[in-house]
């Protein structure tokens, strides 16, 4: 088929993008063919009309080139990708076809645009990689297809090294590191990606529609060569301009991080095809600086995101950002995501918190010339990348104002996190003074909207503005000298659309006109003439609309690069003010809600007096939350074991004490009188029970599988939260697991642990294990009703009140009645030694099995004589009639 010069432009474009949908640039559209506009119609709602209507029409939709932005957002949303092919001059001055280039290729871990990205939230794009990667089912994406809300598929294999890189192309920030295979899930749900990259012969992750932490992301598939460790070196090297990576912090062990973060440069390199350099270092995530939370005690506790609707409000996060800016928020999330363990840090930040909260005069004004500062991080990323406006530049302009004052009040600090942010703020006075004598104060947020930069700024500017407004002076002046040439003092300059400027005489004064003057127009009572003078000057002006255009952005882009010339002092102060930004918020937070600080150690105790929810304390009506004491470690048991009825607050009570940890360990106050927090090594919970049917696993299935990983990796340096642990299974089932897995956790792990139940009969086990100590949710029963008191008490509950609860829920009068009697029975039954339940007798089969219980276990009359037996005393058909005598006993039961 032939095609035409455009569509062969067109197929150029499309065959460089990939499986992008390609919008390719014609005129004041963006166009899109083929099956790319049969796609674009269904998600965007957009009309599919055709090209070339005939034998062979071509499928085509369009929009508008200002709403690019818009319909961006829609198609990544949907879990597309997208390439953009610009047109790359002016069509007025092309000759011949315009001249396209595909400028970007857009996929949701590459996003810089404001309108794309939600201010509080990073945006990275990770790479995973193994030199062994998981076996590929037929169902896995083929060569780089990208598929929305793809999970990681579930394997039984050995753990092994695998690298992990991340990088957020909106702010520069990239780090990688190795991990254990088995860690991969949580990691995922710590840094909560937008797009994840993996090899193609990595079956690891799966095209079904799964979730880590109820939060989805793309999955995109790349050669495997690029995650090769030799490749990575060399574009990395050539990336940051070195020869050897061990000059940056990076060991010869470190070959699967390395690879991994050079697959993920790659990738931006080929999206992105412009300026990356404001990704000025590659960290190396050690593992072990952070305290560990896998993916279920994420969702459990409810850190970033509420389990129902993956909401952020209802969450601690919410709870607790109290920052002024999107940098803070964003540095908040990592700091909650990413607990330190190391006791010096959470010092620096708990001393820097301190302070804060102490002056309430440094505090208020750190938060209000905050308020002032603009998201230096994202602003640095879309100068760099060459995507910002004229508004960017005058954010950055307008930050850099708000920095003496910020230094001023630094500069007598005494804690010694405060010091260093102090010297990490960069003034840069030159800039500052550049941008505010350019910039108007309104800035347009687009180039080609002109107008940005101030009169008197540039000389050859502001002469062609002036002429592009009609030179008003110059026209005055020359028709005065006319006048004064000439004597004639009706004479006027005039301009229309289709003559341009001209030089009006009566027809009075038509015998005085002069022979420079050349008739143009004739008109009733007078005649329009032109000069060569007037004329050259009309030229000027026609062209002079461009020429400060033209002026303008030159301008600007000097302006640009004068701001990107400076990017590692403007990161170096962004991050600086991020942090200031966290740090003044949670003093603000513990003035506000009446928090303290809590006193740090390395020994495995856990003290709080009065400890609160954060997320209850703040949004109950102050006063309502009943604040309780938690005493765990050490001298104080490792495991509190807590009974009580259901609604009672068991589980409120646990995710309490975890929360409080992970506050404490993050620098933040907390809501205590106080507290003495032992730093610890990892966080689990196991609360609240879930199908994960699309894994073929069953809510107890679930359970078992979160408790036996807790089981495998916890330490005494952990602390363990467990709610109503076997639940899922038949009473004595349960009970037995409930049972031994607190046993295991006392006798083997020795973790600080609290283990809520609704088996009452656990409490036995304060009598035989020193470190176990029973608690109780009080209740009150009054006239057969209950009253939750919400207190925790020393001593076990003695029954469950279940059936109070079911009462309270709404359960039929006649429904719980009859709950009462079975209950009475099924007590008496308990109780009678021959175990005949009169309710639901057993079938009268064959001979019941003996079946041993756990609780109250009497001994077997023949295992009394097998005990008492001596072996070496008898002789072999002493020992066979013993045996036979035994077997006939047994028959007879």
């Amino acid at each position: 088929m032939n095609l035409s010069p455009m569509m062969r432009q067109y197929q150029d474009a499309k065959e460089a993008s990939g499986d992008a949908l390609l919008f390719f640039r014609m005129g004041d559209f963006y166009e899109l063919f083929h099956d790319d506009a049969k796609t674009a119609a269904r998600v965007l709602g957009l009309t599919l009309t055709s090209r070339d209507k005939g034998e062979n029409p071509v499928p085509m939709a369009g929009f508008p080139h200002h709403q690019l932005d818009g319909y961006l957002a829609k198609l990544i949303r949907a879990g597309h990708r997208v390439a953009v092919c610009e047109q790359m001059e002016d069509p007025k001055q092309a000759k011949g076809i315009v001249k396209r280039e595909v400028t970007r290729i857009v996929t949701p871990g590459t996003l810089t645009d404001d309108s794309l990205l939600d201010p509080l939230a990073s945006n990275l794009l990770v790479a995973v990689f193994t030199n062994q990667p998981g076996k590929k089912d037929n169902s896995s994406a083929t060569k780089g297809e990208v598929t929305a809300g793809v999970g990681v598929r579930k394997t039984q294999a050995v753990s092994q090294p695998i690298g992990i890189a991340w990088v957020e192309l909106s702010t520069g920030r990239f780090e990688a590191g190795v991990f254990q295979s088995d860690r991969l899930e949580d990691e995922l749900a710590r840094l909560e990606p937008a797009e994840v990259l993996v090899r193609e012969d990595d079956g690891r992750f799966s095209r079904s529609r799964e979730s880590v932490n109820d939060r989805r992301w793309t999955i995109t598939y790349r050669p495997a060569w690029q995650f090769g460790v030799d490749e990575a070196r060399r574009v990395l090297g050539e990336h940051f301009g070195v020869l050897d990576l061990e000059g940056m912090g990076w060991d010869v062990g470190d070959e699967l991080a390395i690879g991994a973060a050079g697959a993920a440069l790659a990738y931006l390199k080929e999206t992105q095809k412009n300026n990356l350099d404001h990704i000025s270092n590659l960290l190396p995530a050690r593992q072990g600086r952070f305290l560990e939370i896998d993916a279920a005690t994420r969702r459990s506790l409810e850190l970033t995101h509420t389990i129902r609707g993956a909401s952020r409000s209802g969450s601690l996060l919410e709870v607790i950002d109290r920052s002024v800016t999107p940098m803070g928020a964003r540095r908040m999330a990592l700091w909650l995501s990413s607990p330190l363990i190391d006791r010096q840090q959470i010092e620096l930040r708990l001393a820097a918190v301190e302070e804060c909260f102490k002056e309430k005069r440094l505090r208020e004004q750190l938060r209000t010339m905050l308020a002032d500062v603009y998201d230096l991080e994202r602003l640095l990323g879309r100068i760099a990348t060459g995507r910002c406006g004229p508004r960017d530049l005058k954010q950055v302009g307008r930050t850099l104002a708000q920095l003496p004052k910020l230094k001023v009040l630094l500069a007598e600090r005494t804690s010694d996190r405060l010091q260093q942010l102090h010297h990490r703020i960069e003034l840069l006075e030159e800039l500052r003074l550049k941008l505010d004598q350019a910039l108007v104060d309104d800035c347009p947020i687009l180039v080609r909207d002109g107008g940005f930069i101030k009169s008197g700024f540039s000389a050859q500017l502001d002469e062609y503005r002036n002429l592009a407004g009609g030179g008003k002076d110059w026209i005055a002046r020359y028709q005065a000298d006319q006048i004064e040439a000439t004597g004639i003092t009706s004479l006027k300059v005039g301009f229309t659309s289709v003559f341009g400027y001209y030089l009006e005489v009566t027809n009075t004064h038509r015998d005085r006109i002069p022979v420079n003057f050349i008739r143009k127009q004739t008109l009733k009572n007078a005649e329009r003439y032109i000069t060569p003078e007037l004329k050259e000057y009309e030229e000027k002006v026609l062209t002079a609309e461009d020429q400060a255009k033209t002026i303008e952005y030159e301008l600007f882009v000097a302006l640009r690069d004068e701001v990107h010339q400076h990017t590692a002092a403007l990161q170096r102060t962004a991050d600086a003010l991020a942090e200031l930004d966290v740090l003044a918020g949670l003093a603000d937070l513990a003035v506000q809600q009446n928090y303290v600080r809590p006193r740090i150690v390395d020994e495995p105790r856990l003290e709080i007096n009065d400890g609160r929810h954060p997320v209850l304390d703040a949004m109950l009506a102050q006063g309502n939350f009943v604040p309780n004491d938690t005493f765990v470690g050490l001298e104080h048991g490792s495991v509190l074991l807590i009974t009580g009825p259901n609604m009672a607050g068991k589980s409120t009570y646990i995710r309490q004490t975890a929360l409080l940890v992970l506050m404490a360990q993050m620098g933040s106050f907390i809501p205590a009188h106080r507290a003495t927090i032992g730093i610890a090594d990892r966080i689990f919970a196991r609360v609240g029970a879930s199908d994960e049917l699309s894994r073929g696993q069953s809510t107890f299935m679930v359970e078992m599988v979160e408790t036996a990983r807790i089981l495998n990796t916890a330490t005494a340096r952990s602390v363990v939260i467990l709610d109503e642990i076997g639940r899922g299974t038949s009473t004595y089932d349960g009970l037995s697991l409930a049972w031994s897995i607190v046993e295991h956790l006392h006798d083997t792990i020795h973790a600080r642990t609290l283990f809520a139940t609704h088996y009452h009969e656990l409490v036995e086990l304060e009598k035989s294990h020193d470190g176990v100590r029973n608690f109780n949710v009080a209740v009150k029963e009054w006239d057969d009703q209950l009253v939750f008191l919400h207190r925790i008490a020393r001593g076990g509950a003695d029954k469950s009140y279940g059936i109070h609860v079911a009462r309270l829920a709404g359960i039929p009068r006649d429904v719980n009645e009859r709950a009462k009697d079975i209950l009475a029975q099924l007590e008496i039954d308990h109780l009678n030694k021959h175990g005949e339940s009169k309710l639901a007798p057993p079938p009268k089969t064959k001979k019941s099995h003996i079946q041993l219980t756990l609780f109250q276990m009497d001994s077997h009359p023949l295992v009394e004589k097998l005990r008492e037996l001596d072996l070496n005393a008898l002789t072999p058909i002493a020992a066979l009639q013993l045996l036979a005598q035994w077997q006939d006993e047994a028959k007879k039961g």
